[in-house]
């Protein structure tokens, strides 16, 4: 059974890519993709490029959290009514297990709890090899719009 409150396709996250406004956004700036929606689960890749790299070589672990917090951000958006909210990360935090240094990583959001005003979701990140690299928790507040009925 699926958790997500409409249909929603990779194609809907490549247009949220661009921004609302359609000027970008840090997903472009990054090349986080979206490339998996199943029933109680999301992915999103990244390439290992030395522009995510911290001085020493390898993907720098901001560059993780911002991965982790992102494909967890669409998961929780996706949870909800849109029309009537939005969710927005609110705690996050990460473990950073292996060094990725090229290739493709890709965050897998799991939620771990899915309430009225949160949700809490589980993204682990892996590097080309599969291993797992880095795991993450973050906390969405659910918002309700302020022009919502």
């Amino acid at each position: 059974m699926s958790i997500w409150f409409r249909e929603v396709t990779v194609e809907d996250c490549a247009r949220l890519d661009k921004g609302l406004g359609g000027k970008g956004s840090l997903m472009q700036t990054l090349g986080i993709k979206v490339t998996e929606i199943g029933e109680d689960y999301l992915v999103a890749t990244m390439p290992a490029t030395p522009a995510i790299h911290n001085p020493i070589g390898m993907v720098h672990g901001g560059a993780n959290v911002v991965l982790a917090e992102t494909v967890a951000s669409y998961a929780a958006n996706f949870v909800v009514d849109f029309e009537q909210y939005y969710c927005v990360g609110q705690e996050i935090n990460a473990n950073h297990i292996k060094a990725a240094r090229s290739g493709e990583i890709k965050g897998i959001a799991k939620p771990i709890h899915l309430g009225r005003r949160t949700s809490v979701w589980e993204v682990k990140i892996y590097n080309a090899a599969g291993e797992l690299t880095c795991i993450s928790r973050m906390t969405a507040a659910v918002v309700k719009r302020p022009d919502a009925k």
